[in-house]
């Protein structure tokens, strides 16, 4: 032990120690402060007491996640399903919203057509598979008043008509089909007449046909037909669509034209079935 503490290796580590020591006197005193025992203590020791606090708090958080971990699982349940429910209001919310600016245009159209009798709004139910002509079901029949032949319509124009009805369903022909036909004419020019009857190709585009025009016509693009009224199956002056464009018929004798429905009948969601009006004729088992 003696020779170690006259080692130069001993007189090495001491003054060592002892600049240590220098450089924290040296930090503590140069801001003009008396260097105590106790702060000396503390300077030499806080570098240890930090480390000490960091690990301490990292150990509490680590022990109080691992003792209340059900507690945080139920917690986040509980606040998943809240999420979930405050999403299913919102999307209720914004179905409701849109029926009832639906239902508004149907004030207005009731105010205008006070004949008219109108079913419930009428949910899509599905589209009938590899029907080109986007026939539909939906959910109301004849428990609600609803026949075979009924129009079948939004605030913005015809759709179709029901072709077969049971209690709570009712299957939709559209006037996309070439098996529906309704009396039309423009509305800027009485004139100007034809029928409405749909074409696979015209169908393909979403569209429908104007049919047997005289050919020497007026119709120009963007004219809106409407309907005419004549046949009993439909109101008189209900849109229909409006004109794409304007050509001879294939016999070379009349004139026919395209027709964009006033309403995408690919995108509907719900619609209103017209149950009853003013020159409503009765239908049979044939259409007319």
């Amino acid at each position: 032990m003696r020779n170690f503490l006259k080692s130069t290796r001993f007189k090495v580590l001491l003054a060592f120690l002892a600049f240590l020591v220098g450089i924290m006197i040296y930090g503590v005193t140069k801001g003009g402060y008396s260097l105590s025992g106790a702060s000396f203590v503390n300077t030499i020791t806080k570098p240890f007491r930090s480390l000490s606090n960091s690990v301490t708090m990292k150990v509490e958080n680590y022990l109080d996640k691992v003792s209340n971990a059900t507690e945080y699982y139920n917690e986040n349940l509980r606040l998943k399903q809240q999420v979930n429910e405050l999403t299913q209001q919102l999307t209720d919310y914004e179905a409701l919203k849109e029926e009832v600016a639906e239902l508004r245009k149907f004030v207005t159209i009731k105010e205008e057509h006070e004949d008219y009798i109108l079913s419930e709004p009428c949910d899509i139910l599905s589209y009938v598979a590899n029907d080109p002509f986007k026939s539909f079901t939906i959910n109301k029949g004849s428990a609600e008043g609803i026949k075979p032949y009924c129009p079948v319509v939004t605030a913005e124009g015809l759709v179709g008509i029901t072709v077969e009805v049971s209690e709570h369903v009712s299957t939709v022909r559209t006037i996309l089909s070439p098996d529906l036909s309704v009396a039309a004419v423009s509305s800027s020019s009485v004139a100007d007449t034809g029928i409405i009857e749909g074409t696979i190709l015209d169908a393909e585009n979403g569209n429908t046909k104007l049919i047997h025009v005289d050919i020497d016509n007026r119709l120009k693009e963007g004219d809106l037909m409407i309907t005419s009224g004549t046949s009993g199956l439909f109101p008189k002056d209900y849109p229909i669509g409006f004109v794409k464009r304007v050509n001879l018929d294939s016999n070379g004798l009349s004139a026919c034209a395209e027709i964009e429905p006033c309403i995408d009948i690919t995108r509907l969601t719900s619609v209103i079935v017209i149950t009853d009006f003013s020159g409503k004729k009765e239908a049979d088992s044939d259409e007319n």
